[in-house]
């Protein structure tokens, strides 16, 4: 794709334009699909991090757990919850048996040659 002008003229062409390959011009539609696709996945995913901290900030005493400078007592922060979540996940996943990401989570372990203790879930 050629250098884009940030401060395009009225009278100048997109220089999208100037792509002539069929090729090219469909990776750079791709290309800027996956981009806009990455940050739509990251804006909602910011969004239900905000909404589990808002909702579940009180019931939770696990998620107080990291150092804040200046700690809201009320609210914890996003990055609190995700960090929560990180340490945490499997070990919610491993409470209720019946959920389905922990069915698909447990087929795909292979017990084989793994002690029944040290699984996921």
């Amino acid at each position: 794709m050629p250098k884009l002008n940030r401060f395009l003229k009225k009278d100048e062409t997109h220089p999208f334009e100037a792509v002539q390959a069929e090729q090219d011009r469909h990776r750079i539609a791709q290309t800027i699909q996956a981009i806009e696709g990455f940050v739509m996945c990251q804006s909602i995913a910011m969004g239900l991090l905000q909404l589990v901290a808002l909702r579940f900030s009180g019931q939770t005493p696990g998620l107080f757990f990291r150092y804040l400078r200046t700690p809201s007592h009320a609210v914890v922060s996003e990055a609190t919850v995700a960090a929560y979540l990180h340490k945490s996940i499997f070990r919610l996943f491993a409470q209720d048996p019946q959920l389905s990401i922990t069915k698909i989570i447990k087929s795909k372990q292979d017990a084989s040659h793994v002690d029944e203790d040290s699984l996921a879930s």
